[in-house]
Formats: structure tokens, sequence, C-alpha cells
């Protein structure tokens, strides 16, 4: 099993910046990947970027690139994911999950997942 620890989100005016971290623990050594996702209200939980564990080679959607970076720290089997620019529209409950899958966008295929972090974005 792999356990995931949250932290770092919080509410912020749109044009700052947040990081929020990913704190890995257990079997990590048999990851594919960790993303992050994220879950605003009353939408489906949707990918953000993912960050394969074997090269940290990343993907992100659309609307983040450019602004969101992950980033990994190998000793503390630590994922980050940086937040600049930040719009309205990045509120949401954020999520790192972890996957033995290809299959980096689509939630389904995660099989761990941290508990989730709130990012509040004013204007």
């Amino acid at each position: 099993q792999v356990q995931l620890v949250e932290s770092g989100g919080g509410l912020v005016q749109a044009g700052g910046s947040l990081r929020l971290s990913c704190a890995a623990s257990g079997r990590t050594f048999s990851m594919y990947a960790m993303g992050w996702f994220r879950q605003a209200p009353g939408k489906e939980r949707a990918f953000v970027g993912a960050l394969r564990w074997s090269d940290n080679s990343t993907t992100y959607t659309d609307s983040v690139k450019g602004r969101f970076t992950i980033s990994r720290d190998n000793a503390k089997s630590t994922v980050y994911l940086q937040m600049n620019s930040l719009k309205v529209e990045d509120t949401a409950v954020y999520y790192c999950a972890t996957t033995t899958s290809g299959l980096l966008r689509v939630a389904k295929f995660y099989e761990y997942w941290g508990q989730g972090t709130q990012v509040t974005v004013s204007a």
C-alpha cells in the first residue's frame, strides 16, 4: 500500500501562488506516476498534471500549462505542485494520487489517494 499526506492549501488572491505538497510512504517503488487532480463544487474530479516516478517527466492539462509545475524531492518521497498566476477558476479541492498505470489522465486508474486540500482563489 501507499500512504499519501497532502498539505499546503489555503486562500490566495487571483494572481498569487501556492505550493501543495504530497508526502508518499509505503510501497512507493511500485508507482508508475503520481498525479494531481482537482474537484470543484458540482463538478467531476479533473486531471491537473502528473509526474512519472522513473524519470520525473511531467504532463499537464492545457489549462494549467505554464502556470503549474510538478516536481519531486527524491530524498523525501514528496511531490510538489507549484501553482502560480492562480485564477478564480482554479478554486477546488486538490488531490494527489498514485497509479501503476500509464493512463495518467484518468482518475479511475489511480489506486491510492490523499485526503485532499482546499485551494480557494479570490477575485
